[in-house]
């Protein structure tokens, strides 16, 4: 049985719905390297533009499973070591993925779930969604995901919710840099997701994918001749590049640029 669906449709959205309502979506192995295999196939696929991840029922996701929980206590220290660098490996390739990624965050979202939202682009939640990092409640610490976590929600915040163990809203979520936008109901995440998409598939794939990078690339560099040499750098190569030639001819033409698709091809 499958614990995750992947559905590319012909304008390039890849949808990537985790699908264990019966757990809250809670992930185990299986799970984890199910996300991961269907990662990689957005990435070898070259049709797709933007990733949405989501899951099926009342709940985001409720963190690690308990079973799974269960088996990791009985594991020694090196197997504990290849059983979390799984869910290192997975948070990494969705944070490094190229396309934009957007997560559309209903109900609860606990433990490495925070991690999943941390670790992409856009994040819309809705008004009941809650978060929450527990795992001190049960003696253990939010390692793999601190990173990701830390760096959306910053350091105080950080501290107070990984030690506290406190559950927040969808409110506070935005307040910290989180979440992006919070809506009524799922219905209106989904238009959110909606007009994101809108947005983002007028926008160059390859020039997407490159600002992501410059984003990732830049966070912790000092201000310094060599960041601004790097920076000069990359707008000559993208302005030579195909897409760059296009974009710029478009716009001075007063065209629209070949990778946004016609009416009757976002139809189809």
């Amino acid at each position: 049985m499958s614990y995750v669906d992947l559905t590319i449709d012909a304008r390039g959205v890849a949808t990537l719905t985790m699908n264990r309502p019966e757990v809250h979506n809670a992930f185990d192995d299986s799970m984890i390297r199910e996300l991961r295999a269907a990662l990689a196939q957005v990435r070898m696929k070259n049709q797709a533009r933007v990733l949405v991840l989501r899951s099926e029922g009342k709940s985001f996701s409720a963190g690690a499973d308990l079973n799974w929980m269960r088996s990791m206590a009985s594991k020694n220290y090196q197997e504990n070591v290849e059983d979390a660098g799984e869910l290192g490996a997975l948070m990494w390739e969705l944070d490094q993925l190229t396309v934009p990624t957007i997560a559309l965050v209903q109900g609860a979202a606990f433990g490495g779930a925070v991690g999943l939202a941390a670790c992409c682009d856009l994040v819309v939640a809705t008004e009941r969604a809650s978060f929450c990092l527990s795992e001190v409640k049960i003696g253990l610490i939010p390692a793999v995901i601190s990173p990701y976590v830390v760096r959306a929600m910053g350091n105080p915040a950080a501290r107070r919710y990984m030690l506290t163990a406190e559950r927040f809203s969808a409110a506070e979520a935005y307040r910290l840099g989180l979440v992006h936008e919070v809506v009524a109901d799922e219905n209106a995440a989904q238009q959110q997701v909606a007009n994101w998409l809108d947005i983002l598939l007028q926008n160059s794939p390859a020039a997407v994918a490159a600002a992501k990078k410059l984003v990732h690339d830049v966070t912790n560099l000092p201000l310094n001749q060599d960041t601004v040499a790097e920076t000069v750098r990359r707008i000559a190569e993208i302005r030579v590049s195909p897409e760059g030639q296009e974009g710029l001819g478009s716009f001075l033409e007063k065209r629209t640029p070949n990778w946004v698709a016609s009416k009757s091809e976002q139809g189809s």
